[in-house]
């Protein structure tokens, strides 16, 4: 990894997101690159005001991280919203990863709008990294929520690039679904049956899931298939808090518009609701 770009607002949320920065350009070597927006939407002399107040606190995050033998670290402030900010940012530098803090849950403006995160993976071209959790050490126990899909395969084979784990630490967990839990029939279906159903099933899929980590570059990676009966996004959740993983790592399939920010994708409804660390994924970049 050569280049991570870390968007902060100052707040408790980002020195989180800086700390887990920090350790992981320590792991890779990385050069971190700073950033702070400044709403553009205000008089002229308060764009000024606070560029200038923003400036001089990155200055002095420079000044600690240098003073603890932290990695070498450029700054800069943008203008916009805290999302036209790091994308504008982001398209300029072509980082390897972007780091942010956890957002504030703010309900209505979550459903309708999306966080900052949320806007950011949708857009994005590169892996972003959500921070919930305080670090203190590298990650020890990675979950990747998989489903067997290229963009999955792709996906686990960036998160070994990007050098955040190694294969024994990570776990690929693969949800599948039983369509006749879902049917009008399934009162219908004695327990006994319905019972060998469902462990049919988890035959087919811990085959299945099987067959996709041999086509991995390792063979250290754990795997477990499982069968929820809710929400995907639910039972990636409640597996990452059962291995306690401290990362959990998703594929987005890199769609926009009214679409996601209603219906939700997996990886927003696990960014929405995880309280650990979430990495998110994009497809390929194509030129």
């Amino acid at each position: 990894m050569d280049k991570i770009l870390v968007a902060t607002d100052f707040s408790e949320r980002s020195d989180r997101a800086l700390a887990r920065a920090v350790l992981i350009a320590a792991r890779t070597n990385a050069r971190l690159h700073l950033i702070h927006s400044v709403d553009d939407d205000q008089r002229q002399r308060i764009i000024d005001s606070e560029t200038a107040l923003a400036r001089q606190m990155l200055r002095e995050e420079v000044r600690r991280l240098k003073d603890g033998g932290g990695p070498d670290c450029t700054i800069e402030v943008v203008l916009g919203d805290p999302f036209e900010g790091i994308c504008n940012a982001a398209d300029a530098l072509d980082p390897d990863l972007v780091i942010l803090g956890a957002h504030r849950r703010r309900v209505l403006r979550d459903v309708f709008v999306g966080t900052t995160a949320q806007r950011t993976i949708r857009r994005a071209r590169w892996p972003v990294l959500m921070v919930n959790a305080a670090p203190e050490r590298d990650y020890t126990s990675l979950l990747v929520a998989t489903d067997l899909s290229e963009t999955s395969h792709r996906a686990v084979v960036h998160l070994a690039d990007l050098g955040l784990g190694k294969p024994h630490d990570i776990t690929l967990l693969h949800i599948f679904d039983a369509p006749a839990q879902h049917l009008s029939m399934r009162d219908a279906i004695p327990g006994a049956r319905m019972g060998q159903y469902l462990y049919e099933l988890r035959i087919e899929a811990e085959q299945k899931l099987a067959e996709f980590a041999a086509t991995l570059p390792s063979d250290e990676y754990k795997k477990i298939a499982r069968h929820h009966e809710t929400a995907a996004s639910l039972g990636i959740l409640e597996n990452a808090s059962h291995i306690s993983a401290d990362l959990i790592v998703v594929a987005t399939k890199g769609r926009v518009g009214l679409s996601k920010t209603f219906l939700g994708s997996v990886a927003e409804e696990v960014l929405r609701r995880a309280d650990r660390d979430v990495l998110a994924i994009p497809p390929a970049k194509t030129s």
